[in-house]
């Protein structure tokens, strides 16, 4: 029987994925796969891009954790691709290679002022709540007024993280020093804005209708907003989703605080729709200091054009949650527009001839774009593991397929890589540390100490 000696690169849900769909459904080769991950814990975006107080979605990681554990995929944490490992490393050791490296970084907002003091992007945020180890342990919650620019499911997370009281994230895993941000914040307003209308938005109904469930927060919508056209009405009455959003929405303006009419809760949570950015204004220091956005309306082709109405919020603070953005990856093509692996199917191409790069692979955000739900990563993973499996006569010759090999190379280059057995030990560490306060766990977040638990040292 052939052997297969196959590098994944990103032990996310994608990469664990493809290589499960792999291992249970190839029958013509003997299959052996190595996951490589950047950081010294599995589960990518479900550990580090979901927000805490999410438990539902934290769930996945049972069904990733079943995967790892029968113990035929091999975990390397801890080890940067283009850095510990090289493409020509991989063509050294293996057949051929998956990325799945996803998307982190935030998309462009190209507006006057984006720049300003007190403007981030939804991905640093995230990563800081979430106890991302590359990320600064502090994070400048100074605002009592924020605005979060975007409409689907991070912006709601991002709102919802700023206007939550901090105690109601306590029985959840946010890390000790998030809760201790987030406690001090000073924050009374958070708005959301959106281009088009309600029945366009692309977050889900569950995101949307836990912000009406938070404690001592009240939901404020405007009227104005809900003056539908025909082809919103059509949305709501042919598309359950859209449907059911529209009754979140519409049951919150039944409430006192619509309008701003003045409901009694400590914070705000307002949502602006027909509402496209236009600037941030700074102060003589650079501060942000409010949005201006013009209004929209449709243009009846299923577009929208702006009203030349022009409207002013204050805010001390802007959250751009308008996408995700995949990064290069040394030695592989990379197309810079719209931030994947050019790619047919999850084959690697060169993009200015559409020429196959041999044995190289792409699947999930990195593939195509941050776009869709966990769950679809499986089907994406089925068409890429499809092509690998078909394309035997371009894979990579290695010199040295051996399974030595690799933890030879990482230990002779001084890589303190981290193993499944330490996984475990880390995330029991974490659980322990959480189960004194009756807490799910309690993030480690320095690299350092992750690593040193990791390698029982």
């Amino acid at each position: 029987m052939t052997k297969l000696r196959l590098a994944i690169v990103g032990a996310g849900p994608a990469g664990i994925y493809a290589a499960d769909i792999l291992l249970k459904t190839e029958r013509k080769f003997d299959v052996s796969i190595d996951l490589f991950e950047q950081l010294p814990a599995p589960y990518g975006l479900v550990r580090y891009g979901v927000a805490p107080d999410h438990p539902r979605i934290k769930g996945i990681i049972t069904a990733l954790r079943e995967v790892l554990d029968r113990g035929d995929i091999r975990l390397f944490g801890n080890v940067r691709y283009g850095e510990d490992i090289t493409l020509d490393d991989l063509k050294h050791h293996y057949h051929a290679v998956i990325f799945a490296t996803g998307a982190i970084r935030d998309t462009d907002l190209d507006i006057p002022g984006i720049d300003a003091e007190g403007s981030y992007g939804a991905a640093d945020f995230v990563s800081w709540f979430d106890g991302h180890p590359d990320v600064p342990r502090t994070w400048p919650l100074e605002a009592e007024s924020v605005a979060v620019i975007g409409n689907g499911n991070v912006a709601l997370d991002i709102a919802r993280m700023l206007a939550k009281h901090a105690e109601d994230l306590l029985p959840t895993e946010v890390p000790d020093n998030v809760y201790r941000g987030l406690k001090a914040s000073p924050v009374t307003d958070v708005h959301i804005f959106g281009r088009r209308g309600p029945a366009q938005v692309k977050f889900t109904p569950l995101e949307l209708r836990e912000l009406g469930e938070l404690r001592d927060v009240d939901m404020v919508v405007y009227d104005e907003d809900f003056d539908y056209d025909e082809a919103s009405k059509t949305a709501i009455a042919s598309n359950k989703q859209v449907m059911v959003i529209d009754r979140v929405l519409q049951s919150w303006r039944k409430r006192p605080s619509v309008n701003n009419a003045g409901g009694e809760a400590s914070r705000r949570l307002h949502l602006h729709f027909w509402a496209r950015p236009v600037e941030v204004k700074k102060d003589a220091s650079g501060r942000a200091t409010a949005f201006v956005y013009e209004r929209t309306r449709p243009d009846a082709e299923g577009g929208i054009v702006g009203t030349g109405e022009f409207r002013e919020v204050p805010i001390q603070a802007i959250y751009r949650a308008v996408g995700y953005f995949g990064s290069p990856l040394p030695g592989v093509p990379f197309d810079a527009r719209h931030g994947v692996i050019p790619n047919h199917e999850g084959q690697a191409i060169h993009q200015d001839s559409n020429e196959r790069v041999s044995g190289v692979y792409a699947t999930g955000w990195i593939k195509r774009g941050p776009v869709g739900l966990i769950g679809h990563t499986k089907s994406d993973a089925m068409e890429t593991v499809r092509h690998l499996i078909n394309d035997q006569a371009s894979w990579w010759q290695p010199e040295d397929p051996s399974e030595g090999a690799i933890p030879a190379l990482l230990a002779e280059r001084g890589v303190r890589w981290t193993d499944l057995e330490g996984w475990h030990r880390l995330d029991e560490h974490e659980v322990a540390l959480g189960a004194p306060h009756e807490r799910a766990r309690i993030k480690v977040v320095p690299r350092d100490e992750m690593v040193a638990i990791s390698r029982g040292e």
